[in-house]
């Protein structure tokens, strides 16, 4: 089969062993980035089977009909980037699953919250100026962490936290505050209580229709000037615009974000240009353990199709067409 691989950035995935389930095939990858349907359409003109690497690039309608070969999509994770009427239309199968249960997010996050209280990368790209220390940080023993959301990410945060000293509070839906509850934390009386009383406030919900843009201008005017904001969920959750303009007005003093509303983000992101943001790009996932099981899910659904047993379909009436 001609196999294609998008938006390997890093170019890892011929580095990995399960890499070499590939071998029969005809493998192209590609580390660049593009949303453009003209070059995608011509990249993929003769794939069959496509690998995406989570929400990267959309695959839409108007670029499916341009892929007449095309005949597998597998993908980890939710796929509301994927046209999968269109799929079905034009019997291209989805096969979808997910990976196994990671820490990679929750250790970044902390790694985050670490470097921002800490103004670690200030001070390495200082003294690797020729200057020398030039801040005084603010330790986690004994401070508030706020975890808006209690899922996989949330619990494992909040351990960590527990594992600092700090104290920790949470808002989420009803069953992630029983969850929490269960779990010995206290949660807020509302959103707007986590955001006013917490020193570090993190972010870990879902991006749903309900949650886009949940946290605007009022939420952030209401965090102490030394707090940090931590997104390493998603950037729609946040009010367009509103975290940078709070960063101005030093509510909260400082940022952390891995998360942007257009991704590779752009040279003129305003929170790239704030001196209390720290910005690492998308990194939240980005773990050799994680990429390796997650390639390798991939690898198995395309030779499971090539088998005539495809597995973990999204949408099993392609199958007739």
């Amino acid at each position: 089969m001609n196999i294609a691989i998008l938006d390997d950035y890093a170019d890892m995935v011929r580095g990995f062993a399960c890499f070499a389930k590939l071998a029969d095939h005809r493998v192209t990858v590609w580390n660049d980035h593009t949303k453009d349907v003209d070059t995608l359409a011509s990249r993929l003109a003769d794939t069959e089977a496509l690998v995406l690497l989570r929400e990267r690039t959309p695959i839409p309608g108007a670029l499916l009909e341009r892929l007449p070969k095309l005949r597998l999509i597998t993908q980890n994770g939710p796929y509301p980037h994927i046209d999968i009427d269109t799929c079905t239309k034009r019997g291209v199968l989805i096969c979808a699953g997910h990976a196994r249960k990671s820490y990679a997010t929750a250790e970044l996050t902390w790694g985050l919250i670490l470097c921002s209280m800490r103004n670690i990368p200030q001070e390495v790209a200082r003294l690797k100026a020729g200057g020398w220390q030039q801040t005084v940080g603010t330790g986690l023993r004994g401070r508030m962490l706020g975890l808006y959301g209690y899922g996989q990410i949330g619990t494992q945060v909040a351990a960590f936290g527990k594992a600092f000293g700090m104290k920790v509070k949470v808002w989420a839906r009803e069953r992630g505050r029983a969850a929490a509850q269960a779990d010995g934390f206290p949660v807020a009386a509302s959103a707007l209580e986590l955001f006013e009383t917490c020193d570090v406030v993190s972010m870990h919900i879902r991006l749903t229709a309900e949650t886009r843009g949940i946290v605007g201008a009022r939420e952030l005017a209401l965090m102490k000037p030394g707090a940090l904001f931590v997104n390493t969920s998603r950037d729609a959750l946040i009010v367009p615009g509103a975290l940078a303009a709070a960063l101005r007005l030093g509510r909260p003093g400082r940022a952390a974000v891995d998360v942007y509303e257009h991704e590779p983000v752009a040279a003129d992101e305003p929170l790239l240009a704030l001196d209390n943001a720290i910005c690492t790009p998308h990194l939240g996932y980005m773990e050799r353990d994680q990429m390796t099981g997650y390639f390798d899910g991939q690898f198995e659904r395309i030779l499971a199709y090539a088998r005539g047993e495809p597995i973990d379909i999204v949408n099993p009436e392609a199958l007739g067409r």
